[in-house]
């Protein structure tokens, strides 16, 4: 039988027993390579949701603004460079696929391919440390949906855990944060003001998940590893009807509300993201610096965990957290490790659909 985890009533949180896997499938968002890739790519990911095309047009915009080319799918090629040197470096033998949702590699060929390479039991590492619907379930449904339109794929999928208080995300990320705010601080980091980002969803989403507390709690985690106290947690990358609430505030606001405290700079950590794509080039280095500008106020922008050696290391070692019998589960802060086994009603949908432009 072919399942993707162990979605079932009263299950465990952890797997504690060891598995043999024949290979890892990293799974992403996807992006378009190109101009003319821009609106095929935007029909995909809002398909069966009746966007009008003028907002596809305008979206459209955002990208054709780095002449139609997201960043996201080299990133991720370099990532699994990176991780397939590691795993070697620690005698793993683990072949690593890669799979989009929305753009080429499509998880649908990457999955015909392990099959055919005669994969029978995979790892998933979905390129998302927090759980939410858009950034955990809805990939776990793409893998579903995957398995049941080839009902002869004879292979099993376990999804690795997220990471967002895990030590190979909280540190490197609090270095890039650090970095950043030696740019621009002028003695004590009191001076600087904190801003982490992260996707906003829709409020009846986040209902549904810990994506909240989880992001608090990952921010209280790197700001604390990076000395500086004075921080807050804004959204960004909103879309959708300006009537479906969604999680508050926008970073351009919470920048608006600290020039009005009277200070005057900033430091902006998209902490909801692990790689510097689409919309951190866009939301933060074009809209969020234009923002800075109208309001003199000094930014910059910390660098995403991207390829860092520690947040490499990390991947290989969830990997390795399922081939162990009762493995040593790290993390950080009070809640501790988070499943690795998804229950039933974990990180629902709400009332609306995912955002427009997703992780891309």
């Amino acid at each position: 039988m072919t399942v993707f985890g162990a979605d079932t009533r009263n299950a465990p949180r952890f797997d504690d027993v060891a598995r043999h896997y024949d290979g890892l499938l990293v799974l992403s968002f996807g992006g378009p390579e190109g101009r003319s890739d821009v609106i095929p790519f935007l029909e995909n990911v809002t398909r069966g949701r009746n966007v009008p095309r003028d907002r596809l047009d305008e979206v459209a915009e955002h990208y054709y603004h780095f002449n139609g080319i997201s960043p996201i799918n080299a990133q991720n090629r370099e990532l699994i460079a990176l991780l397939e040197d590691e795993l070697r470096a620690h005698r793993m033998s683990l072949p690593i696929y890669f799979g989009n949702r929305n753009w080429h590699p499509f998880v649908t060929d990457t999955v015909r391919q392990m099959r055919d390479d005669g994969v029978r039991r995979a790892l998933v590492f979905v390129t998302s440390a927090f759980s939410s619907y858009s950034g955990c379930r809805q990939y776990r449904e793409d893998m579903i949906a995957v398995i049941e339109t080839a009902p002869a794929l004879d292979i099993q999928f376990d999804k690795i855990r997220v990471f967002y208080n895990h030590p190979g995300f909280v540190e490197p990320m609090a270095e890039k944060i650090r970095q950043a705010v030696a740019s621009v601080a002028d003695g004590a980091h009191g001076d600087v003001d904190l801003i982490f980002t992260a996707h906003s969803i829709p409020v009846a989403m986040a209902r549904g998940c810990r994506y909240e507390a989880q992001l608090r709690e990952a921010c209280e985690l790197v700001a604390m590893a990076c000395g500086v106290p004075r921080w807050r947690l804004a959204y960004q990358s909103r879309s959708g009807s300006p009537r479906v609430p969604w999680l508050e505030p926008d970073v351009l606001d919470a920048m608006t509300m600290l020039h009005s405290e009277g200070r005057d700079t900033v430091v902006l950590a998209p902490i909801g993201f692990i790689s510097d794509h689409m919309e951190v080039l866009f939301d933060l280095d074009e809209e969020a610096a234009e923002r800075a500008a109208e309001l003199g106020m000094r930014l910059a922008r910390a660098q995403t965990v991207g390829t860092h050696p520690r947040f490499v290391s990390m991947i290989r070692e969830l990997s390795a957290e399922r081939m162990t019998d009762h493995p040593a589960r790290r993390a950080l802060g009070r809640r501790g490790p988070n499943h690795d086994i998804c229950p039933i009603g974990c990180c629902q949908r709400g009332e609306t659909r995912p955002p427009l432009a997703g992780t891309a």
